[in-house]
């Protein structure tokens, strides 16, 4: 069992199997599958183990994301901010409030996937340096994400296994998320002051076209589960099915295409990693490791261990493996926002630790703009260290 759980963690770390074609997703499903051909889990145990409410409420949303990137509704709000007739640094601030925004209500990969080709395309012609926008895209898009229950996977997993509520979650993480895009605009506009400026460039983005009755059917989704999640007692992923659901039931927009932008990657990887995590606390190993690290010090049931640990595991495996790692740890009042603010909030400290990170990075070197990870860490660590502390200091006046 620790050989499998090695295995697969350390795919989670270095992205990869060194000497195989399996990344990430590939090495959760593996894990999973040796674990039931080994008989260690049964195939009944297996099922069971994966989180469907979970996985629902992830696939609804997806859905949801997939409407309004299909009709164009993204690549138009970042054509509009990226031709708005202000100056660089009101620009930054900007793409900044969109990006957290967007991000805080509808997937925040998907928002960073759908907006980079535009942003930059928009900065070049411009005449502007499309790096501090782009960092600022990918660290907003982290930050914003961590004020909802429903702006990331791992949060979405947190409010699902914790069983948080909506609006008392809202009201923990808003404020500090709020304060960290502030620190995030003034990191940037800071570290680029002066120097906003590059030779103007023609380039084509390629993004879809802005339909407005398919854009404007989505958000009224969005609006509708929104309100829902924050009023009504409906478990969130009956919502969030519910208005795939209805968004599926289109006449111009073809279901296949719909289906098509899901990210069926994360969900192989989450189902993975769930029947790994069973296997691991199946067999004693978790329980046995808490244990030996509360003998050491480090009681991970303290809110400050917790938040520490959030910190350097996500940076290490990825926020979504670390928070399943430490769940089992999360028993405090605070646990749930301390583990959610922690996970999302540290993605911004290098470029691997997180997927909207990666992705800004790869839709920009598609246009030539190379961002490599000590530019991104230029950015990332001071706004990594900012958010914290402000997160860390807004828990702590909430629990006081």
């Amino acid at each position: 069992m620790i050989l499998v759980f090695a295995v697969v963690y350390l795919a989670m770390v270095l992205g990869h199997l060194p000497g195989l074609a399996i990344d990430r997703t590939g090495a959760a499903l593996l894990g999973a599958i040796v674990l039931v051909a080994a008989r260690r889990i049964s195939p009944h145990d297996a099922v069971a183990a994966i989180d469907v409410p979970t996985m629902a409420l992830l696939f609804g949303l997806m859905v949801v994301s997939a409407q309004l990137r299909l009709g164009g509704f993204y690549s138009e709000i970042a054509r509009r901010v990226a031709a708005a007739p202000v100056g660089p640094a009101r620009l930054l601030a900007g793409v900044i409030a969109v990006a957290a925004g967007l991000s805080a209500v509808l997937a925040n990969d998907v928002v960073c996937l759908a907006v980079t080709p535009v942003l930059a395309v928009g900065c070049l012609r411009r005449g502007l340096r499309p790096e501090p926008y782009l960092l600022a895209l990918a660290c907003a898009a982290n930050v914003g994400s961590a004020a909802t229950l429903i702006g990331n996977p791992q949060n979405m997993l947190i409010g699902q296994r914790l069983g948080l509520g909506f609006a008392s979650y809202l009201a923990d993480a808003l404020p500090p998320a709020i304060a960290g895009c502030a620190a995030t605009w003034a990191i940037i506009a800071l570290l680029y002051r002066g120097r906003w400026r590059c030779p103007p460039a023609e380039l084509e983005a390629g993004a879809p076209a802005f339909n407005r009755w398919q854009s404007g059917k989505g958000l009224a989704v969005v609006a509708v589960v929104v309100v829902i999640f924050l009023v009504a007692p409906v478990p969130r992923e009956v919502v969030a099915l519910a208005a795939a659901g209805v968004l599926l039931t289109s006449r111009r927009m073809h279901s296949r295409d719909m289906l098509g932008l899901v990210d069926w990657q994360l969900l192989v990887l989450f189902s993975g990693l769930f029947i790994v995590q069973l296997g691991l606390e199946s067999s004693g190993v978790l329980a046995r490791w808490m244990a030996d690290a509360a003998a050491a010090g480090v009681d991970l049931g303290q809110p400050g261990w917790l938040f520490a640990s959030a910190v350097v595991l996500s940076n290490l495996v990825s926020n979504v493996p670390a928070v399943m790692l430490l769940l089992p740890a999360a028993h405090h009042p605070q646990a749930g926002p301390l583990l959610a603010l922690a996970s999302t909030l540290a993605g911004n400290l290098l470029l691997v630790g997180s997927i909207a990170n990666l992705i800004v990075v790869e839709q920009a070197a598609r246009l030539g703009i190379a961002i490599g990870w000590r530019q991104h860490a230029r950015v990332g660590v001071p706004v990594t260290m900012a958010t914290l502390a402000i997160a860390a200091a807004w828990l702590a006046l909430r629990a006081s």
